[in-house]
């Protein structure tokens, strides 16, 4: 019976510590976040990521819906916004009749504040130790057989230890910021970033890029394709002290991996198993930092 008693008792602390964890977040929804697709969340999102800063938990989760957002968003230090996607979503051939569209299931972001104002804030930036995931980023009134139209960048990552894990970019005009900061995480991340995927420039200790991968799964329409073709740039690399790449794919762009010189400097680091496929050119080195660049075990195709 005491063996029982004490069983029991762990079991009961188990169930307890998973009740408390999962009411540990703070659910987007109780500060007026709608998910309709129609009506603007942004003000409601910054109210909660603003509470979650000084909440024990520091954690805002965000429940299946489809969230519209005008403005832009600023997450504080420490916090992270969590979608339902535990592993990064694939929506492709939306477009099709039959298939799933982003914003039928899981946690989606409709993009729509900054249309043709590039210079504009970004989307979401992420500071010191605040981290992105399980989210599908969607930009609605992207045309997906046309020039793009420009938006600013979707993320920005700035301070220290910002991280986007398991996201979704599906269609954004320039993906991912990585700039200013120090050892950025960016893993488990698939879309079709139209003009620039990543690009990397004033990093001094030590970035990290794992498991990418950009491929035209919102669209190969003629016109937008051969746009990105001829404009489009995967990854970009200024100013990076030992930059750590692995498992990284592109298809479809004008330059798949390009390393540059900024008024910052130049970039060394290890890229293990990147890929570029069907991009007119799949690497330009413009200049590198004395240390080097270490390509090894790449996958370069060009089908032009």
């Amino acid at each position: 019976m005491k063996k029982f008693l004490i069983s029991f008792v762990a079991v009961a602390l188990i169930f307890t510590a998973i009740s408390v964890s999962a009411q540990s977040s703070l659910n987007v929804r109780e500060f007026g976040a709608v998910g309709d697709g129609k009506t603007d969340d942004t003000a409601a999102f910054q109210k909660a990521l603003d509470a979650a800063a000084s909440s024990d938990s520091q954690v805002v989760s965000v429940p299946r819906g489809n969230y519209r957002f005008e403005g832009s968003l600023q997450m504080p230090n420490g916090v992270t916004l969590k979608g339902v996607w535990e592993s990064v979503p694939s929506h492709t051939g939306i477009r099709n009749k039959g298939q799933v569209k982003p914003t039928d299931d899981g946690t989606t972001f409709l993009v729509t504040g900054g249309q043709g104002q590039i210079n504009d804030p970004p989307f979401l930036t992420l500071n010191t130790n605040s981290t992105l995931k399980g989210i599908c980023i969607y930009y609605p009134d992207q045309k997906e057989d046309d020039v793009p139209v420009e938006y600013p960048w979707t993320i920005a990552m700035r301070g220290k230890n910002p991280a986007v894990l398991d996201c979704e970019l599906l269609n954004p005009y320039q993906a991912i910021d990585a700039t200013k900061n120090e050892r950025h995480l960016i893993r488990n991340i698939s879309g079709q970033p139209l003009r620039l995927g990543i690009y990397v420039d004033s990093i001094y200790d030590i970035g990290r890029i794992e498991n990418v991968h950009f491929n035209p799964w919102w669209s190969m329409k003629p016109k937008l394709f051969r746009w990105q073709m001829e404009n489009g740039e995967a990854f970009v690399f200024g100013r990076s002290d030992w930059q750590y790449v692995h498992n990284t794919f592109c298809f479809g762009y004008n330059i798949g991996y390009r390393f540059i010189e900024t008024k910052n400097g130049v970039c060394n680091g290890n890229f293990l198993g990147i890929g570029a496929d069907d991009c007119y050119t799949a690497v330009v080195v413009d200049q590198s930092a004395p240390r080097g660049l270490l390509i090894t075990n790449g996958e370069f195709v060009s089908f032009h």
